[in-house]
């Protein structure tokens, strides 16, 4: 007999993912409870032998996607790989091949891998659900439940699920420390750029302190020079296979904004602010309606963000070029963090945040607290029961309390 396989969370009107990804503190885990109950009919029994869950993770790049001429080019790159361990929830006795069910509700719990003891694979944080425009990268996670049925019939059943990262908050305290960078294109001017806070999301203001200092060695040949403008912006960066032999840089300015100068290198040099917006993500269509979500994928204000996968990795950088004559033009690149929401939404995060690591702390990994499973067998006591039916005399009728 087919099963119908479903995978609910263990409390209603409950998320299945608790905690925060990328938190430690909070052991981020799924929390839900797989059903099992006849595929058709209402009293045929189940032959199960074996289940078993995990949490998948898939993910594909496609660079040439973006391009109508390269759509042929190289094909899609997929990778599958299982993210932490997988879970025995139901295992028939030895002797038979299989048990006869009529309805089965295993909870279960798989951990999120936090980062904790050390580098290998295995303890990495995975990365966000993400699915760039056209596919060109994509990752996606889905919870595989197993199905064994006899020796030779095994069926799977996967469940979207998205999974978002936490640790690149602007809030957090390690992105408010100021970042300073100093580039020199010749031995006249000198170009110091320094950001307050170098974590952003959409709709964010980005200010940088920007000075232009001449060489005290050369000051005479340096008040000569001529500070026509300054740019800057923030470039995407976007390298697939960036772990393999022949990795793909992709660069995309995706803000910019300039500031006319037009004044000579003083002795005590050239100092300014400049700032700009990060562009965010408008969801709703033209008609003003908030469309349904891509299943799998959570919603985001924000086009992409700062992550690393196993095929690809997105990064972004504050861009600073001084425009002049007399001299070299000099830019100065500033690697900064982008986060999918934006500070205020960081800010709101952060209570919840503190309680669930308070919640966590009362968990134990290696033996967590589970409800007992419910596994009604075709010859349990009144087990029909459970599914509304009944015996009456040798005819099976629908139960009325």
């Amino acid at each position: 007999m087919t099963a119908f396989v479903r995978v609910v969370s263990q409390a209603p009107n409950q998320h299945m993912l608790v905690g925060f990804p990328g938190i430690s503190a909070t052991l981020p885990r799924l929390e839900g409870k797989v059903e099992i109950r006849p595929a058709k009919g209402v009293s045929a029994s189940v032959a199960v032998s074996l289940v078993t869950v995990c949490l998948q993770r898939r993910e594909s790049i496609h660079p040439s996607a973006d391009s109508v001429t390269k759509k042929l080019g190289a094909p899609r790159r997929d990778l599958v790989d299982i993210v932490g361990k997988e879970m025995l929830l139901f295992r028939c006795h030895p002797n038979r091949e299989y048990e006869e069910i009529l309805a089965m509700d295993l909870p279960f719990v798989v951990f999120i891998p936090s980062g904790r003891g050390g580098e290998e694979t295995a303890r990495r944080i995975p990365p966000a659900s993400l699915s760039l425009p056209r596919r060109t990268a994509e990752t996606s996670y889905e919870i595989v439940v197993t199905l064994q049925q006899g020796q030779t019939e095994q069926h799977k059943f996967y469940f979207p699920v998205p999974i978002s990262r936490f640790d690149t908050l602007s809030t957090f305290g390690m992105y408010n420390r100021e970042e300073s960078a100093e580039r020199i294109t010749d031995h006249l001017v000198r170009l110091v750029t320094t950001l307050p806070r170098w974590s952003y999301g959409p709709l964010d203001p980005i200010s940088a302190y920007i000075r232009l200092i001449p060489n005290p060695e050369w000051l005479s040949k340096a008040k000569k020079v001529t500070i026509n403008k300054i740019t800057i912006g923030i470039d995407e960066e976007i390298i697939y296979n960036h772990e393999g032999d022949e990795p793909q840089k992709k660069v995309k300015t995706i803000v910019k904004h300039s500031q006319n100068v037009g004044v000579k290198m003083q002795d005590a040099g050239y100092f300014t602010s400049l700032g700009l917006i990060f562009p965010a993500k408008d969801l709703r269509d033209s008609d003003g309606v908030l469309p349904r979500g891509k299943q799998g994928f959570p919603m985001y204000n924000i086009g992409s963000f700062s992550t690393t996968g196993s095929l690809y990795k997105i990064e972004y950088y504050l861009t600073v070029k001084a425009h002049m004559t007399s001299a070299k033009d000099i830019t100065s690149k500033q690697l900064i963090v982008v986060c999918p929401l934006d500070h205020a939404g960081c800010k709101q995060e952060m209570e919840a945040i503190e309680l669930a690591a308070k919640d966590a702390a009362f968990i134990n990994t290696e033996n967590p607290m589970l409800p007992a499973p419910m596994i009604v067998r075709m010859n349990d006591p009144n087990g029909l029961h459970v599914i509304g039916m009944t015996m009456v005399g040798k005819t099976r009728k629908i139960l009325i309390e």
